[in-house]
């Protein structure tokens, strides 16, 4: 669902390499692992990029639904290109990700599929040039997906652009398991080892969170940022991790533990079904799982993108199931980790999940689908937070409701579920055409925002009357950024909130 990362890092990347090794010391860095050596882009000659770091061992044979095991020292890395993604498929039902907007799938740009692969458990860093004794704050980037695709090759996603700007932070983003690689609920292992897509993602954040200041970034400073299914993972994460959770912030994009898109079968029925059309049925459970250890990683993903896409039933669905460790089966059962939340949705959020056309969708749908799945668990999840903390640590809220040619080419896609990362990331230019005055400092103010955040640990943010009580920041709407009063559409959440 991407494009060829080849083509993006350019052919100065090689160059860089060899720099790395004779001279140019900002391009190599030493980590507990070993020696990394990482590239410019010339599109960006102010950012060092670190790609394709294995953060775990590969997950393939008998650690094929295992929960991740650490990365081992590998004396030097030449980290230069981008890694492949997990395995996943690119779905050929109609979506405005497949017709629309392609920057925000795996490939972009060409096509839908970009490069996969089960030895996938990397991570990128990419940091300033300038050298400096002062240790940056980090943002650890979570994808979106529905915990089925997505990775760390976006077009739209990739953070350089951000970091040419400011100077003043480091991002990084990883590659989890998902779909039913990273979420098995096979009979054959014990419950808490069902959710290895998010012990992926702790095993990725205790890497940034030992190895980051080699990088020039402060490990004390560590804020987490997800979208959609991403932040889904960090609500449920400032739940598992309550005692240790590393980071300093949490950040949700359009997504929280108030979203459920939970798999629900007790009796591993899904994962059965799989393995008795790929020749591992009528199994014991054990015998089941040491079955499909063995079946072609490709095949597997065939078989489960076939018959979703035909829309067979029952419908098989591999996502977190509750195991009581890393997902609860209601929240709060008790209170999250202390952390600053900064906590929004999009303003269209549900064009995205309603019937699609290239003429349009049902507008009053969407609306409904954007109240219920997004808006509301939003000032559900928002209103939580501010319970829990009782006034320990603060609460923002903001909207995103920018609606610019460049990231929406249809005026009804509007503020599209996704649409405010390029905004963030800065890439809303680099594929559609120039962006507006209005764009780029839309951008800068989601950009200043979402920075200082994690720079300051939410104690100080860069929009004016933003205070952390609950008011709400809207950006993109006619002006950059404005405090807004959200009553009437938190008046209509009603009976989701008991209300």
């Amino acid at each position: 669902m991407r494009f060829n990362p080849t083509a993006f890092i350019s052919a100065a990347s090689l160059v860089s390499a060899t720099h790395a090794r004779s001279g140019h010391g900002d391009l190599t860095v030493k980590t507990k692992l070993g020696l990394i050596h990482g590239t410019v882009d010339s599109a960006t000659p102010a950012v060092r990029q670190f790609l394709g770091i294995p953060y775990a061992l590969p997950p393939v044979n008998h650690l094929r639904f295992a929960p991740p095991q650490p990365a081992q020292p590998f004396g030097e890395l030449d980290a230069t290109e981008m890694s492949p993604s997990c395995m996943q498929y690119a779905s050929s039902l109609p979506s405005i990700f497949t017709h629309e907007v392609l920057e925000l799938n795996l490939g972009g740009l060409n096509g839908t599929t970009g490069p996969i692969s089960e030895d996938c458990l990397t991570l990128s860093v990419w940091a300033p040039r300038c050298t400096t004794k002062r240790k940056l704050p980090v943002l650890i980037f979570f994808y979106g997906g529905a915990f089925m695709n997505g990775g760390s090759n976006v077009p739209y996603l990739l953070p350089a652009q951000w970091i040419q700007r400011t100077q003043s932070h480091i991002v990084v983003s990883f590659n989890h398991r998902g779909d039913i690689f990273g979420f098995p609920n096979a009979a054959g292992l014990p419950q808490q080892e069902q959710n290895i897509g998010l012990l992926d993602q702790r095993l990725a954040i205790e890497w940034v969170r030992d190895n980051i200041a080699a990088f020039g970034g402060d490990p004390e400073r560590i804020g987490l940022w997800g979208e959609s299914s991403g932040g889904v993972a960090i609500a449920y994460y400032s739940y598992a991790y309550r005692s240790d959770p590393v980071a300093n912030s949490v950040i949700m994009d359009s997504g929280n533990e108030f979203i459920d898109i939970l798999t629900r079968d007790p009796a591993h029925n899904n994962f059965t079904f799989v393995a008795s059309h790929l020749g591992c049925g009528n199994l014991s459970p054990a015998a089941e799982l040491a079955c499909m250890r063995r079946v072609d990683a490709a095949a597997i993903e065939s078989f489960i993108h076939s018959y979703s896409d035909a829309g067979t039933t029952p419908i098989l669905t591999f996502s977190p199931v509750i195991d009581d460790r890393t997902v609860f089966e209601t929240y709060p059962p008790f209170n999250p980790a202390p952390l600053p939340a900064l906590i929004g949705s999009n303003a269209q959020d549900g064009v995205a999940f309603v019937p699609y056309s290239p003429t349009g969708i049902d507008a009053a749908l969407a609306e409904e689908m954007t109240m219920t799945f997004f808006f509301c668990p939003t000032y559900a999840s928002a209103n939580t937070r501010v319970a829990a903390y009782n006034g320990t640590e603060p609460v923002y809220r903001y909207l995103y409701s920018g609606n610019f040619t460049n990231v929406a080419p249809k005026p009804w896609l509007g503020a599209y579920h996704g649409a405010e990362l390029p905004l963030v990331m800065g890439t809303h230019g680099l594929y559609r055409g120039d962006s507006t005055e209005l764009e780029v400092r839309t951008s800068e103010a989601m950009q200043d925002a979402w920075l200082n955040f994690v720079a300051t640990g939410g104690r100080r943010m860069s929009v004016e009357g933003w205070d952390g009580d609950g008011k709400v920041v809207e950006f993109g709407n006619g002006v950059p950024a404005r405090v807004v009063d959200s009553s009437e559409l938190e008046g209509r959440c009603g009976e989701m909130l008991g209300g």
